[in-house]
């Protein structure tokens, strides 16, 4: 499902579809800087005019001063194109100083942007990250921002300078000679409409080659760290085949940005080039019309000095630094997208009965006519407007006192139901409500008070080990805290720690012994819904038992109960399955929700599960 969030939307060739992505933001920005654009424009003007007046005095200083035999009168007029040479130093001053407005206000948004979407995807899908920073924020917060504020200072200097060259070029050619502008203009616009025409396939191909490139990384890297299990379970040869097709798709992507480059060669030929040859062929012709030899040298003039170079840096830059911006910026709008604002409760039509929690009351318990603990009702969400829903019109209630497993196949969206059960995500549609009170507008103190959810990769920080199991509750007592370790089984690890109040280091603690302190942390705050989101994944199946029963008698006490308490446990095992009041089989459009007796008989998918879970076998340690 996210992959299917972070793709172009179907049928859209990828460069199109991230201009049109990122135009509308692009035409906001400067629609809020109108005042810094017409600053910007005005320091150029000055180089139209200095444009203007290198090919014009050379002509008339030609014409009118050495050709015609007055020496001091050319000389006159090579002063004053001299005098808007040496003049460029403050236009070009002004021109820099309005650039600084528009570049670093660019660079500050990207930089929230990235820190927002970094948030987010910690928060939302923390299964998707470990111990290390994740690179691809840092990458877009420091050298992305950095690669987006350089390229887009060069395409404004460029086509700015363009701009207004080809304007003080063109207002000189045509009080030059207007014949001048029949031979110059053609070739020049057909050279430019050219480059214009292979800007978005460019973009298309750019992005497909950086996006084939990401993925023979990422398929070699992830062969390269699970070459063991490979080899152990004979799949050498399925992974030689699906890492070729990928090496193949970068080669495909390759040729097809070689083509794209070699067409917008000729077509800077043809804009940079065919003038100049033009104008030389065309001279006698020119001459009979009565074209003067100085409006000749300053034609070429404007050519090789003025125009030329700055069509050939505007191609450039746009060809390089224009491809390269479209590409990085829309990773920004790509990446997890920003975050969703908390939407107001739809109204829940009836649930569907093949959808709905409500099949019986759990195992050896007495169904209950309270609140429930949990109410999903008809919750809807994804991860983009054109992606597939990951939770489709979803409907769940959870028993006070209940404990519930969620089970599927990999990024079917359990991680994604944790984070809208306990209030971190957002749904798109439907209501979450929490011991009948709505999650929506919930403060994070209130959420706090009212649920505990642990991810997979469990946070632990430098400080004693009694600060990090006190920290969601600074007021447990010694007794309650010697229970909780009791209870989890961590009294080896407190011990070998050097007690509560050793100094912890989590660079030294595994990934299992950072999973048991999170969830002592998770027995003794004082939220009595608890939700596991693969959070005893590094832990041995009796360890995880131990742990599951523990929050389970929790959940059942009669003071968690009065409190709405429960307990959610996304599963990666079938024994936690097997110890769950009820299942919930997250199976894409139809999930089903009974006991493991009778998802056996009502769920292909669980089926198939149970048979995967019974011939793997069990991890080794923790």
């Amino acid at each position: 499902m996210r992959a299917a969030a972070e793709s172009p939307a179907p049928g859209a060739p990828p460069g199109r579809g991230a201009l049109r992505r990122n135009l509308p933001p692009a035409r906001r920005f400067l629609a809020g800087r109108k005042r810094v654009l017409v600053r910007l424009g005005g320091w150029s003007l000055l180089e139209s005019a200095q444009t203007f007046l290198g090919g014009y005095c050379l002509a008339q200083a030609l014409d009118r001063g050495f050709l015609a035999g007055q020496t001091g009168t050319g000389l006159l007029w090579l002063a004053v194109a001299a005098a808007s040479i040496l003049g460029a130093g403050p236009p070009m001053r002004g021109v820099f100083a309005q650039l600084a407005e528009l570049t670093e206000p660019l660079r500050d948004a990207l930089v929230r942007r990235a820190v927002r979407q970094a948030l987010r995807r910690a928060v939302t899908d923390p299964a998707r990250t470990d111990d290390r920073a994740d690179t691809g924020a840092v990458s877009r917060l420091t050298h992305q921002t950095e690669i987006v504020r350089d390229s887009f200072a060069g395409l404004v200097l460029t086509v700015r300078a363009f701009v207004f060259n080809a304007v003080g070029a063109l207002i000189g050619l045509l009080a030059l000679a207007p014949e001048l502008l029949l031979v110059v203009l053609s070739p020049l616009v057909l050279g430019i409409a050219l480059f214009l025409a292979t800007l978005l396939p460019m973009a298309s191909a750019q992005r497909a080659f950086l996006d084939a490139d990401e993925a023979v990384a990422e398929g070699v890297g992830a062969v390269s760290a699970g070459h063991r299990d490979l080899v152990a379970c004979g799949a050498q040869a399925d992974a030689a085949e699906r890492t070729g097709r990928l090496i193949d798709t970068a080669e495909r992507t390759s040729r097809v940005l070689a083509r794209w480059a070699a067409l917008r060669t000729v077509a800077l030929g043809v804009a940079g080039q065919l003038p100049v040859l033009l104008l030389l062929v065309t001279t006698p012709w020119l001459l009979r019309q009565g074209v003067t030899t100085g409006a000749l040298a300053g034609a070429l003039t404007y050519l090789l000095q003025a125009l030329l170079p700055a069509l050939h840096s505007m191609m450039t830059a746009l060809g390089a630094a224009g491809t390269r911006l479209l590409v990085v910026v829309d990773r920004f709008q790509d990446a997890t997208a920003a975050p969703v604002p908390p939407k107001a409760p739809d109204p829940a039509p009836d649930p569907a009965p093949d959808m709905v929690a409500e099949v019986g009351p759990p195992r050896g318990r007495r169904p209950s006519r309270t609140v429930p603990a949990v109410e999903v009702r008809a919750v809807t969400h994804a991860y983009g407007p054109d992606s597939p829903p990951v939770l489709d019109h979803l409907h769940l209630t959870v028993r006070r006192g209940e404990h519930i497993a969620v089970v599927g196949p990999s990024g079917i969206g359990k991680s994604t139901l944790a984070g809208v059960v306990s209030g971190l995500v957002a749904p798109d549609h439907g209501t979450v409500l929490l011991g009948g009170e709505p999650v929506t507008g919930a403060t994070a103190q209130d959420l706090a008070d009212r649920r505990v959810l642990i991810p997979q990769q469990a946070y632990v920080f430098t400080g004693s080990v009694r600060d990090n199991l006190l920290h969601l509750r600074p007021d447990v007592t010694s007794g309650e805290l010697t229970h909780a370790i009791r209870e989890l089984g961590a009294e080896p690890l407190v011990h070998r720690l050097g007690g509560p109040d050793a100094v912890l280091d989590p660079r030294g603690l595994s990934h299992g012994e950072r999973q048991l302190l999170a969830l002592c942390r998770a027995y003794l705050s004082s939220a009595p819904l608890v939700l596991l989101d693969e959070a005893t994944c590094h832990l041995d199946p009796a360890a995880e038992a131990r742990a599951e029963r523990a929050f389970a008698e929790r959940a059942f006490t009669d003071a968690a109960r009065a409190r709405h308490g429960a307990l959610i446990v996304v599963a990666h095992r079938l024994s936690s399955a097997r110890r769950a009041d009820r299942v919930l089989v997250l199976d894409g459009a139809t999930p089903r929700f009974g006991t493991h007796e009778e998802l056996l008989t009502s769920s292909a998918l669980y089926r198939d599960l149970f048979g995967h879970w019974q011939h793997t076998p069990p991890p080794v340690g923790s």
